[in-house]
């Protein structure tokens, strides 16, 4: 009786699981006009970004759970790093490290923007108990293979997965405004634009601190 009322008193002391507040999908771009040195300036910039103090604060408090994806071409979009619980600091170190070194999975094909949030989208069952879902999608063309992004919004809202973008205009100067028309959805859904490449990293650092801590003014 002693015994189990000290295991009854440990389990009522236990200090209670803390809830899962953001689901975030890391879509990023590996389509032909990436080139290998881009593709390094994207995945260390994004490492670099998940490092930020702020932002991993706000994703170990959170509980969040991260996942990576590389996505190109009609039907060649991978999850290459599962969804991820992101529990300690050790934690995003390691989802961080394994950002900076995974391979690049595909080189030389079209941009279907439509088929990467569609796949990225049935892949959220699995964190269905995390308050806010999001798919972070960067990108440096227009789609032009597959069903048209558009066409994804209604189940994205149906599910509640909002989407925001990074647009990289190093060749299509007005890929901001196409992402806004035709590739964000959700309440605040937002675009950030990063004018090349090499204006990546400090981009995509300010988009996770805007997604990561809710902002929704002030960082562009």
């Amino acid at each position: 009786m002693r015994a189990f009322r000290s295991i009854a008193l440990s389990f009522c002391l236990a200090p209670p699981a803390m809830a899962c507040d953001l689901a975030l999908a890391l879509a990023v771009d590996v389509s032909g006009s990436v080139d290998s040195s881009e593709y390094r300036i994207q995945m260390d910039g994004l490492a670099s970004g998940l490092r930020d103090p702020i932002v991993s604060e706000a994703l170990v408090r959170g509980q969040a759970r991260l996942m990576l994806v590389q996505w190109t071409g009609a039907s060649r979009q991978k999850i290459t790093i599962p969804w991820t619980n992101i529990d300690s600091f050790e934690t995003l170190d390691r989802f961080a490290d394994q950002v900076a070194a995974g391979p690049r999975v595909w080189r030389n094909f079209s941009t279907a923007i439509g088929e990467a949030l569609e796949m990225t989208l049935s892949s959220f069952d699995e964190v269905a108990t995390c308050k806010r879902h999001l798919i972070d999608i960067s990108g440096d063309g227009t789609s032009n293979e597959g069903v048209e992004p558009s066409e994804i919004h209604e189940v994205l809202r149906s599910q509640g997965v909002t989407v925001n973008a990074i647009a990289i205009e190093e060749s299509e100067p007005d890929l901001t405004a196409y992402f806004f028309e035709n590739v964000i959805v959700g309440e605040g859904a937002f675009v950030v634009s990063a004018a090349g490449f090499e204006d990546y990293p400090e981009r995509i650092r300010k988009k996770l601190l805007r997604e990561v801590t809710q902002q929704t003014a002030g960082l562009d």
